[in-house]
């Protein structure tokens, strides 16, 4: 069953890739998986409508849960990332306050690997933040704080 909620995820993080312009050249390295498979997506063809039903319902859950879920399922850093950063509907502004002490502990949390450290304080890259919260949990100082934000046209 777990490979066929993978299959799911990679199905809808083809669609939405193919949707953005991606070629499926360029789908298939971005999720590891062969050509033909992309394009068996693209048609939807050999894909078990069950496992994109639940796969839709994972991509809903809070930022948290599915990327623990998609990191348990694909056991795979990269892939991870590029399944969660595609399917997640939410942009998010992450902070870092003056209070950061730079021990690295948000970088060590962050599955997504959007959190670094430059000149002894985190960094947070915000294409990459699914605002999971996860860093901001584990933060010894509270000196992150994850903001949701809504797209407005024109910015």
């Amino acid at each position: 069953m777990p490979k066929h909620i993978v299959s799911g995820l990679n199905y809808l993080a083809a669609i939405n890739l193919r949707k953005e312009g991606y070629l499926q050249k360029e789908i298939a390295e971005a999720l590891g998986m062969d050509r033909s498979t992309v394009s068996h997506y693209i048609n939807g063809r050999n894909i078990s409508w069950d496992s994109i039903e639940i796969a839709e319902v994972l991509s809903k859950l809070c930022p948290e849960d599915f990327l623990k879920i998609t990191y348990t399922l694909t056991k795979d850093t990269t892939k991870t990332r590029i399944i969660i950063k595609t399917l997640k509907d939410f942009n998010f502004r992450p902070k870092v306050k003056d209070s950061c002490i730079g021990c690295g502990l948000c970088v060590d949390t962050c599955l997504m690997g959007a959190v670094e450290l430059n000149n002894l304080k985190a960094q947070i890259d915000s294409n990459w933040c699914c605002g999971c919260r996860m860093c901001e949990s584990r933060c010894p100082t509270n000196s992150i704080e994850i903001l949701e934000v809504e797209e407005t046209e024109g910015l």
